[in-house]
């Protein structure tokens, strides 16, 4: 069975940083590509960054990128997403999944697991 565990949310003032974690129960974790999304209040849920199997390539939502960077430790069977100069509108809840494709995607059809998600608020 899968499970997937996000941690590391919280609340944090504008222009500061956060890390999020995902850790995996998954026996094959080396295999599938991860990605982290996010849902504000109110909205639809979002795309936010993508990575490989292997870490080598990853893909970023306009909005965030040059500040978010995703990474993986497939030894720890973990995924990170450090989140720089935050700003009020990255509050939401932040899910991470995973796709059994090898290949990132920013496409949400594409996972087919998916975590309860961590809470990040960014004050002004």
């Amino acid at each position: 069975q899968v499970h997937l565990v996000e941690s590391g949310g919280g609340l944090v003032q504008a222009g500061g940083s956060l890390r999020l974690s995902c850790a995996a129960s998954i026996p094959t974790f080396g295999n599938f590509a991860i990605g982290w999304f996010r849902q504000a209040p109110g909205k639809g849920r979002e795309s936010v960054a993508s990575i490989a199997w292997d870490g080598g390539s990853t893909y970023y939502a306009d909005s965030v990128k040059g500040r978010f960077a995703i990474s993986r430790d497939n030894a720890k069977y973990t995924v990170y997403l450090q989140m720089n100069s935050l700003k009020p509108e990255d509050t939401a809840v932040y899910y991470c999944a995973a796709n059994p494709r090898t290949y990132p995607s920013l496409e949400q059809w594409e996972y087919d697991y998916w975590g309860q998600g961590t809470q990040v608020a960014v004050s002004s």
